[in-house]
């Protein structure tokens, strides 16, 4: 592996652990908005793997600005916009993770109450976005970006 050259072997294990997060969500999905929100073991289970998984995203589109000549951007979101204009992601693979990114700042630092329907709709109608997103990584990575 080149260390000056961004590889698929290098965004692997993130990949991994994302996928992971999102196969645990998955298995654990509520059938109801009412199981989510009578079920705190759930909520937790739910609600850590959702943050982990924007974490992970972000941690991606970092690891690949850093191999570029861009510079690292001040907020998590801006990320997503950075690989946008690098030709990384499509505008609206950008914006449902920018949206994935205010999600998790509300979920850490509990700015609000956490709206439990909100993250029954991301669990039940959105993990794709974040399988869309490395998908557009991995096939620009297997391109050569």
């Amino acid at each position: 592996m080149s260390k000056n050259k961004l590889s698929l072997e290098i965004l692997e294990p993130k990949l991994d652990s994302l996928a992971r997060c999102l196969n645990r969500i998955e298995s654990k999905k509520p059938f109801t908005l009412e199981s989510l929100e009578r079920d705190f073991d759930l909520q937790d289970i739910i609600s850590v793997n959702l943050e982990r998984s924007v974490q992970l995203s972000v941690d991606i589109a970092s690891v690949i600005i850093s191999f570029s000549q861009n510079a690292a951007p001040i907020q998590m979101a801006d990320a997503f916009e950075v690989l946008e204009k690098m030709g990384w992601l499509k505008p609206d693979t950008r914006n449902k993770m920018k949206k994935a990114v205010g999600f998790r700042n509300i979920i850490v630092h509990e700015y609000e109450k956490v709206n439990w329907e909100i993250v029954f709709k991301i669990a039940t109608e959105h993990l794709n976005d974040f399988r869309g997103y490395a998908s557009e990584v991995v096939a620009k990575l297997k391109t050569g970006h």
